[in-house]
């Protein structure tokens, strides 16, 4: 059985790849060229040069595989690359499930976003929760959603999709890195200056990938399952990195409606001037801190057999891997 992995080099795509290699699978990695592929040297792999954007070309990709991890996806918690984030995200999509049916595939795995999961106050979110369309929601969160209206048009149509939706991952084999990576790098070189106080749902890159093997194994057709290894405040996130990287934690402990209110006027500035430059404290960040969402992991649990393992081991493994890399000094 031949195996396809889109967004390998990614940070779930990465230790996904590493996953299957593990169990024996023959896997294929779809990548494109002007990305950052570090991730995949070494590995044992097809690499198959590709743009989801280009319907043909993923044609080529898909033809002769049994089974498909879609990972791949262009993530932002910003209000700019709107274009991208659509064609990337939800046509990019489109065209691996069109391409999926065409050729046969058994079955696809699409990495969902809890994002694209409605927020309930008083109580966790589940998989029936629906996001409120009206709203103020992110370009990178309005494309999760259409994303699951794709896999439900094309499950209409034959095809035997499933969602495994991911809350942030902290993990080692983070590459690019992720915004959780660049995170931990920047606070172990002494250059994280204040934090923001508030909450989310992390889940470890062991967890998120067991729960896309789950998924692919177990879960029920067209049906949706959350992976969270638990809801963890910044104040806690900082203690965790405090312990592992031997450092102390930032001495500014922002306010959230000040942080809110500076966010939307750098926000605003670099999206219009910058638009491609990398945004950390964005509106949409600090929002999702300041609502501390929590998920509810039940089903994926009684269904699924789905364990989580605790975050701060995720976070250790994340650090040890920078420190083989040689991007942070060992303690």
């Amino acid at each position: 059985m031949t195996i396809l992995v889109t967004g390998a080099s990614g940070h779930l795509g990465a230790n996904l790849v590493r996953r299957l290699l593990d169990e024996g699978a023959r896997v294929r990695a779809l990548a494109r060229r002007e990305s950052a592929n570090g991730a995949l040297d070494g590995l044992e792999v097809e690499v198959v040069w590709s743009d989801l954007r280009d319907l043909d070309a993923t044609r080529a990709a898909v033809r002769g595989v049994q089974r498909v991890y879609h990972c791949a996806a262009k993530v932002s918690t910003g209000e700019g690359q709107v274009r991208e984030i659509y064609e990337s995200n939800v046509l990019g999509t489109r065209h691996l499930l069109r391409a999926a049916l065409e050729t046969g595939v058994e079955r696809v795995v699409v990495t969902g976003s809890f994002s694209a999961v409605g927020h309930v106050p008083g109580r966790p979110s589940d998989e029936s929760d629906a996001v409120n369309p009206f709203e103020r929601m992110l370009p990178y969160q309005r494309s999760k959603i259409a994303v699951e209206h794709e896999c439900l048009s094309a499950m209409a149509q034959g095809l035997d999709v499933l969602i495994a939706t991911s809350c942030a991952i902290v993990g080692p084999h983070d590459y690019k890195p992720s915004p959780m990576g660049r995170a931990l790098l920047d606070f172990a070189h002494g250059r994280l200056r204040g934090y923001v106080p508030g909450g989310f749902e992390f889940v470890a890159a062991r967890d998120i990938v067991e729960g896309h093997r789950l998924v692919m194994d177990k879960g029920r057709t067209g049906h949706k399952y959350i992976f969270s290894s638990g809801h963890t405040t910044m104040d806690e996130l900082m203690g965790y990195y405090e312990e592992i990287t031997g450092r102390r934690r930032p001495r500014w402990r922002l306010s959230p409606p000040v942080m809110a209110a500076l966010a939307e006027v750098t926000s605003f500035v670099t999206t219009r001037l910058r638009p491609d430059a990398p945004q950390r404290f964005t509106p949409g960040a600090v929002r999702l801190l300041r609502m501390g969402r929590r998920a509810d992991t039940t089903k994926a649990r009684t269904e699924l057999g789905f364990t989580p393992t605790p975050l701060r081991d995720a976070i250790v493994e994340a650090y040890a891997d920078f420190v083989r890399r040689g991007l942070v000094e060992a303690r």
